[in-house]
């Protein structure tokens, strides 16, 4: 699209815990949001768990029939985001706890096969960046442009 790359990969693997990868946050390329942009857009002016009844708004175990579902198929937010709680957790460029995990990131949102509670706008989870896990997604984001 022409914007300047959000990330550098290091080929050295040095960079932010390790895993050679730097954030330019001057630049206005596609990139991963924190967990304070994820849960800002997931609550879309709301103050509660919740921008809905759940079963409106969200995949999960008691309504998935243990599967992921295409994105849209539920109540967007106010804001027009879809499954922002529910059918996948979204990774986040925050690390969890670098000094127990290590380089595990912050992944928020809940998931197609987590119970109920689970699927709220302040529940959050770690992942290896590594792992490839039927449960997880991403959605991108961009800064704004000065």
């Amino acid at each position: 699209d022409g914007m300047a790359p959000a990330y550098r990969v290091q080929a050295d693997g040095e960079g932010v815990g390790g895993e050679g990868v730097e954030w330019d946050t001057r630049a206005e390329g596609y990139r991963l949001p924190t967990e304070a942009e994820w849960e800002y857009a997931a609550r879309a002016g709301t103050s509660g768990p919740r921008y809905g009844p759940l079963d409106d708004i969200a995949w999960y175990r008691g309504n998935s029939h243990g599967r992921i579902h295409d994105v849209g198929g539920k109540q967007p937010n106010s804001w027009g985001l879809y499954d922002m709680l529910g059918n996948v957790w979204d990774w986040c460029w925050d690390l969890y706890d670098t000094e127990v995990y290590g380089t595990y990131r912050v992944l928020r949102g809940g998931g197609w096969f987590d119970e109920h509670w689970s699927c709220r706008a302040s529940v959050r989870r770690r992942g290896h960046p590594a792992f490839h896990l039927d449960d997880v997604g991403f959605r991108v984001a961009r800064c704004a442009v000065p």
